[in-house]
Formats: C-alpha cells, sequence, structure tokens
C-alpha cells in the first residue's frame, strides 16, 4: 500500500534525524529533503510538499531555540502536525444520528461499489440503509447497484424505463423516507466526456434530494489530476467528504492527499 510505504519513509527519516549525535540545521535539511523526495514520489501535490517544508522551517528556528529546548522532540512534533494538517479539513464533519434519516449523496469514479461498502458498513452497525441509483448514464449501472444491494441484503430503489435521473433520485428518497430508512444513498452518474452536462445533472440531483452530505470518490492511482478533478466537483456541488479507492496497488497513491 503506498501511504503505508510512504509512512515508512517518514519515519526512517525522523528515526535517522533522532540518532544524529548533535541535532542541527544541516541534520534537519537533511530529515526533511528525505521526506520531501518521499512525498513527492508518491506524487503529492509539490505545492502541499513546499508549503510543509517551508511551515517546518520556520517553527524549528534554531537561532530561536534555547539551549535546554529538546530539539529532536520540536522536530518530530512540527512534522507530524504539518502531515496532520495536509488532511485537516477544518471544518468538521458532518455525522448521521440513529433514528433521524439522512440523505448522502455519492459522486465521482468508482461509487458504485463504494455505495455498496458504506451502506453494508452502516448495516451491521445496526443502521437501515438503502440505495438509490440515479446513474442513467452508464449503461448497466443499475444491474451493478441491484446486484450489490441484493447480496448485502439492503433495499434499492430504480428504474431500467426512466431516463431521468433528478426523478428516479427524488422518488428513491421518497420511498425510503417513507419506510424509515436511516441513510438513504444515491448514486450518481459518474464522470465522461460530457462534463458540463455531468456537473449540471449533479446539481440538480442535489437541488432536488437536498442531501446532507456530498461525498467525492475518486481514484488514487489519478495522482496529482485529484486536485484539479477535486476542486471541479466542489466547485458544482458542496463536496463534504472524499472516499479514495484503488490505495492497495498504485505508486501515485500519494496524489490522493491533494483531494
Amino acid at each position: 500500500m503506498v501511504l503505508a510505504q510512504l509512512g515508512g519513509t517518514i519515519t526512517r527519516a525522523i528515526r535517522q534525524m533522532s540518532n544524529a549525535t548533535v541535532v542541527d540545521q544541516k541534520v534537519l535539511n537533511e530529515c526533511l529533503n528525505e521526506i520531501n523526495w518521499a512525498l513527492l514520489n508518491a506524487d503529492v501535490r509539490f505545492q502541499l510538499v513546499r508549503d510543509m517544508h517551508n511551515n517546518v522551517k520556520r517553527i524549528v528556528n534554531f537561532d530561536d531555540l534555547a539551549a535546554g529546548h529538546n530539539k529532536r522532540r520540536i522536530i518530530q512534533q512540527a512534522i507530524f502536525n504539518e502531515l496532520c494538517n495536509v488532511l485537516d479539513p477544518r471544518t468538521p464533519s458532518f455525522t448521521p444520528q440513529k433514528g433521524k434519516t439522512s440523505v448522502i449523496m455519492f459522486v465521482g469514479s468508482g461509487k458504485t461499489t463504494t455505495c455498496t461498502k458504506y451502506a453494508y458498513y452502516h448495516q451491521r452497525k445496526g443502521w437501515k440503509p438503502a440505495l438509490v441509483c440515479a446513474d442513467t448514464f452508464r449503461a448497466g449501472a443499475f444491474d451493478q447497484l441491484k446486484q450489490n444491494a441484493t447480496k448485502a441484503k439492503i433495499p434499492f430503489y430504480g428504474s431500467y424505463t426512466e431516463s431521468d435521473p433528478v426523478k428516479i433520485a427524488v422518488e428513491g428518497v421518497e420511498t425510503f423516507i417513507k419506510e424509515n430508512s436511516e441513510l438513504i444513498i444515491v448514486d450518481t452518474s459518474g464522470r465522461h466526456k460530457q462534463e458540463a452536462a455531468l456537473f449540471e445533472e449533479m446539481r440538480q440531483v442535489s437541488e432536488a434530494t437536498k442531501p446532507d452530505l456530498i461525498v467525492f470518490v475518486m481514484d488514487s492511482s489519478i495522482g496529482q489530476a485529484a486536485f484539479d478533478q477535486a476542486l471541479a466537483f466542489k466547485q458544482s456541488v458542496p463536496v463534504g467528504a472524499v472516499i479514495v479507492t484503488k490505495m492497495d496497488g498504485h505508486a501515485k497513491g500519494g496524489g490522493a492527499l491533494s483531494a
């Protein structure tokens, strides 16, 4: 797993710095350079790496540190905090409540399987989830969701004849609200060549169903392109969470951090 390898490289860099007889500017630079190389090699966005590097250098100012300070500890904490900041959305995440209906809309690519996994995860914890297939663009989308949902024993809604995804989404949500489902998961059309039409469709589905949370599903193997893709989706609908797929077999998985 690429992020596990990335974490291992960062850990080794910090350990080597900690084992140094004297911790000075040279040791800090060597540690940061190795971490920078590991991040860039995993295709983490250059701007994120640069900002992390500059912030650590600003925090760890050897001229301002008194003789009694534990420099190793200060450097370790600074690096840890900056790595956490890369992933910190700085806003509280949406938390569904049991006994109350929440609508979760999925956008992006590779969503159908992820929707089922999300529903199954909550079902095992005692929730009452349901799936709505509002993807009328991809052939076989409803069949795939139906097959997954049936296997997981999760209620589902879709149509072989209706071509309007907004109408399907609204009818599905209304159906499961009446059935007191706690998590209504709406699967929308994925990315395709008609991007403007896709984003407009997502916006219409979002306005019609008024989801409590919109989840952006992304393929980690696209590397730094994750930033532009995530930005495009967020500019169309108010994305509130990200799920990253295919993290276990690609060298560019670090690009997922850009999202």
